[in-house]
């Protein structure tokens, strides 16, 4: 008799989710020392990383729709088993070509959590209720990246950059079984599309003019998170001076600020309502990037400003994130799977271009960090104020 519940427990939607963020994390304190040990240069090393983001946006194209026509989780266990492989493939890797390539296999693995466990989210609840369980599983699941960066630079100064990936993959193993045993299916075969509507769903969700709103107000918060992960390791080890475990030590205040927006939205966003709510994440958000701008112009930055206005951030965008996903998915609800894979490829592409962008250009000061965080800041907030608020009672274009 099989065990399998009639809906996926909360725990391993968190599991599924978790994974790829992990793997983005836990390396981050490692980079700038990669370098060294792999005979390259850090914009070479960078990557590891705007790759990774690359290949966990352009995979979600392909998760999403797929998953509308042959259902969550069969493609979940195939994506779960693909990110194990990436992750040997790290572990193993005698270059940085090698490692590139074992990072893009980790992320279109990694990024099946990601896109499958929010339209799964949305199978089961209707808009504002997903909203709010959508925080809730990103809250409890930023507890794991929350201590990657930590993990991850004990980790690098205790036994090397690989320890790190040997984590990463008996996590993934744990999380892969859990999916065998635990992971039910919300999207039956009486909801599932024909083949031909994969092509069919893209093209009706882009006539929706508040799923561009949605989509690109997650972008650029997106691209600000993103930036800070390219560019911040570089300048708290290379322009600071400080070794990769304190890069880890001060990112546990971004990971609770998130932690508390995420807690936040998840109390409040079926009370107060998804536009407001993403509203008032967007307006802490650009609070707290021109706050970073103007402590770097008048007294410079040191790990508490650098980290303390990230935070204001991260508070922000943990508000606003669950609810621009759960109204770029919800435009549509027969569509969730689609939603979810063209807003999440949105949303990462903008964050690896973010990534790249800041790790090309720091040099000898983090003024190309504070700028790219401060203009997409500025631009997820108007997009929100100009963009969903006027089109959102349009149905259609």
């Amino acid at each position: 008799m099989s065990i399998m519940p009639d809906k996926p427990p909360l725990i391993i939607l968190i599991a599924v989710t978790a994974v790829g963020p992990l793997a983005i994390n836990i390396f981050l304190p490692s980079m700038p020392g990669l370098a060294l040990d792999l005979n390259t240069d850090y914009a070479m090393v960078q990557l590891t990383l705007s790759l990774y983001l690359v290949g966990l946006s352009v995979a979600q194209l392909a998760y999403g729709p797929l998953s509308d026509r042959y259902g969550r989780r069969p493609l979940m266990l195939i994506g779960l088993s693909i990110f194990l492989l990436g992750t040997i493939i790290c572990v193993m890797a005698p270059t940085i070509l090698i490692l590139i390539a074992g990072r893009i296999l980790q992320a279109i693995g990694g990024c099946a959590g990601v896109v499958l466990g929010r339209a799964m989210v949305r199978d089961i609840y209707d808009r504002d209720h997903s909203a709010s369980m959508i925080a809730y599983i990103t809250m409890a699941m930023v507890v794991a990246p929350m201590m990657a960066p930590t993990i991850g630079g004990v980790l690098d100064e205790w036994s090397g950059w690989r320890s790190s990936f040997v984590f990463v993959f008996v996590v993934g193993v744990l999380v892969l079984a859990g999916a065998l045993l635990l992971l039910a299916e919300t999207h039956g075969p009486s909801r599932r599309k024909a083949a031909k509507q994969i092509s069919t769903g893209f093209k009706g969700l882009l006539r929706i003019p508040a799923f561009y709103g949605y989509t690109f107000q997650l972008s650029f918060s997106s691209a600000v998170f993103f930036g800070f992960l390219g560019g911040a390791p570089y300048v708290v080890v290379e322009l600071m001076g400080y070794p990769p475990s304190t890069f880890g030590l001060y990112f546990i205040i971004v990971s609770i600020c998130y932690m508390s927006g995420n807690f936040t939205a998840a109390r409040v966003s079926t009370r107060v309502g998804t536009d407001r709510m993403i509203l008032i994440g967007t307006t802490i958000s650009i609070l707290g990037a021109w706050a970073l701008a103007g402590v770097y112009l008048s007294v410079g930055l040191e790990p508490l400003t650098l980290f303390g206005c990230m935070g204001m951030i991260a508070l922000g965008n943990g508000i606003s994130i669950p609810n621009g996903v759960a109204g770029a998915i919800s435009v549509d609800p027969s569509q969730a799977g689609a939603a979810s894979g063209i807003s999440g490829f949105t949303q990462m592409s903008f964050g690896a271009l973010s990534s790249m962008l800041v790790g090309s250009l720091l040099v000898d000061t983090a003024a190309p960090l504070v700028i790219v965080m401060a203009v997409g800041a500025t631009i997820s907030f108007t997009i929100h104020i100009v963009g969903v608020r006027i089109f959102r009672h349009h149905p259609s274009i």
